[in-house]
């Protein structure tokens, strides 16, 4: 017998954005107009909000943002654009749309997230419209790539295990489209289908008018590889397999990275096991899941609304007794799992069916044709010869797979031919690093990240070949604001930035994703990072024990010290 709980009623005054969405008219506000609107290249702070449900929100290039102040001109707006892809699985088909839309409408680029799709910047407002419909023409679309409700369904890209994967991908698929908006507002607006005349309640059936507190952000992974970084996830599930054949999952409730500076009672959060469910409940629990966030969390402020900071304020066993009530059934005890690693193993792998599956590195996520490295022309030429499907990794990376043995030798030769495979040359520190967008695009940005990190690992790289560390595997992680994009708490070594050149340095998350790291230094600049982590990375290389990561050793050694609930992340030691 399910026991019934009584939950306490939310407080405090909605936030603005509740107000907005209330009276969005599901979504679709006054969009259309601000869209038409030929007097600005930008929209309302209003319709803004609302278009990050729309997959997209408004941006300014703050490269030039002075100079055009100076000037009297407005800001150079422009829109970023999230496709929505769970499982972060691609045919060449959408590769190649993808490659063609950066080209006409953004900035000649893409980028990989670390949620397995993909942004395109730079797109003007007079743009948006046909390259949404275009985006649709290869069956993709960006509801809900933003905004407040269930966000990409990540799930594991792993290749050594791609029968598995495919179910994966299947339920992921499932679990997205079931928490999927109903609202049309999407298909009236960029596809110019007809028009609701009467918007009811029936519409959101799962989400009702108001929608979620904040987004939300569902994982799958497949141990032993934790490549999605699962306790990051409001819902993690860890697959759980009996004679290869997948059984069930376990499910962890409330992880989330984002916390705001100077604030202690916001923080990053690991999710927490709640147990086990066999695979054909998964669908309904991950509904049930999400409607106690929809009702009990806080709808007045919104950097408290993520679902970790209800998970913690109304206690994990009560909402692990809600779910329960709402299921109808009880979880079973979580099954034993264990992983080994959260980075990719790149190159080229053969899986269990015969096909091959090649791993590449992009360099926080970024497609383009770099000075001496047409990355974004080869994998162009490669989509054009591929039969199987391109899958995006949780780390900014792309696997070809599905990959026959004769297409296997023409993609070779394209690797070949454009030297792709000089990563192969980085360090295991570079291969295991991640940065988010930040400057020039992000509005939220405090410091560089993407366009900064790469020079900070190449000096960092000098510190580890001096001590014979250049293939020991390290993550590294690095966040321009402390919104947790890049998940830089996880990192073993991780940033967040503060200011211009100015970054928290954090030290100590787990190898394998079950520890947040914890600060070490505030507010420090590149020589004071290189001069601090010198001696670290010394001490490291001297007295580790075999088979010891980093961030395990820095809190052996006293460093820092080990944080597995956020609660702890702010401490001072």
């Amino acid at each position: 017998m399910v026991q019934k709980i009584v939950l306490p009623p939310q407080e405090g005054k909605p936030s603005d954005v509740e107000e907005i969405k209330a009276e969005s008219n599901y979504l679709r506000g006054s969009l259309v107009e601000s869209m038409e609107d030929e007097l600005s290249s930008g929209i309302s702070d209003w319709d803004n909000r609302l278009m990050k449900f729309h997959g997209s929100y408004l941006q300014d290039d703050r490269d030039v943002r002075l100079e055009r102040e100076r000037k009297k001109l407005e800001p150079a707006y422009q829109f970023m654009v999230r496709v929505r892809m769970p499982g972060g699985v691609a045919t060449p088909e959408q590769w190649l749309k993808m490659d063609e839309l950066a080209e006409k409408y953004g900035n000649h680029t893409f980028k990989i997230t670390t949620r397995q799709t993909i942004q395109f910047h730079g797109i003007l407002k007079w743009n948006m419209k046909k390259h949404m419909q275009e985006l649709n023409s290869v069956l993709f679309d960006t509801i809900a790539a933003c905004g407040d409700v269930n966000r990409n369904v990540m799930c594991n890209a792993n290749p050594y295990q791609s029968e598995v994967h495919q179910e994966i991908f299947e339920i992921s698929s499932k679990i997205s489209e079931h928490l999927l908006p109903r609202t049309n507002a999407y298909y009236e607006i960029w596809l110019d289908k007809e028009k609701v005349v009467d918007t009811q309640e029936e519409q959101e059936p799962i989400y009702g008018s108001l929608y979620l507190p904040r987004k939300f952000k569902i994982g799958i992974a497949v141990p032993p590889a934790n490549d999605v970084d699962v306790f990051s996830q409001d819902i993690g599930l860890i697959a759980v397999m009996e004679d290869n054949e997948l059984v069930g999952f376990n499910v962890a409730i409330g992880g989330g990275m984002g916390m705001t500076h100077g604030d202690t009672a916001t923080y990053p959060q690991l999710s927490r096991l709640i147990g086990y469910v066999s695979k054909d409940k998964i669908v309904d629990v991950c509904e049930k899941i999400m409607t106690v966030q929809r009702d009990y969390g806080d709808r007045s402020v919104r950097k408290y609304a993520r679902f970790k900071y209800t998970v913690d304020r109304l206690g994990l066993d009560t909402v692990k007794q809600e779910i329960e009530s709402r299921l109808g059934f009880a979880f079973e005890e979580a099954k034993p799992f264990n992983f080994e690693h959260t980075g990719d193993r790149y190159g080229w792998i053969k899986g269990e069916d015969g096909k091959y599956h090649f791993t590449l590195f992009i360099q926080n996520g970024r497609v383009k044709d770099f000075d001496n490295y047409p990355l974004k022309t080869a994998l162009r030429e490669i989509a054009q010869v591929h039969k199987g499907e391109f899958r995006f990794t949780g780390n900014q990376n792309v696997v070809i797979a599905n990959v026959g043995a004769r297409t296997k030798k023409a993609i070779n030769e394209i690797i070949e031919k454009y030297q792709l495979t000089e990563s192969d040359n980085y360090s295991a520190l570079r291969r295991n690093s991640i940065a988010c967008v930040a400057l020039p695009t992000c509005g939220l940005a405090m410091a560089e990240s993407e366009r900064y990190l790469p020079s900070l690992i190449e000096k960092i790289e000098e510190i580890l070949d001096n001590n014979g560390l250049r293939d020991q595997d390290i993550t590294i992680r690095m966040s321009g604001c402390p919104n947790g994009c890049s998940r830089a708490a996880m990192g073993e070594i991780g940033f967040i930035g503060k200011g211009p050149g100015k970054y928290n340095f954090y030290l100590g998350a787990s190898h394998t994703g079950n520890r947040l790291n914890k600060i070490y230094k505030e507010n420090i600049g590149e020589e004071e990072i290189l001069s601090t982590l010198g001696p670290i990375i010394e001490h490291y290389a001297k007295e580790r024990f075999d088979n010891e990561y980093f961030g395990d050793f820095v809190i052996r050694a006293g460093y820092v010290e080990a944080v597995t609930d956020g609660r702890d992340f702010h401490n001072k030691a």
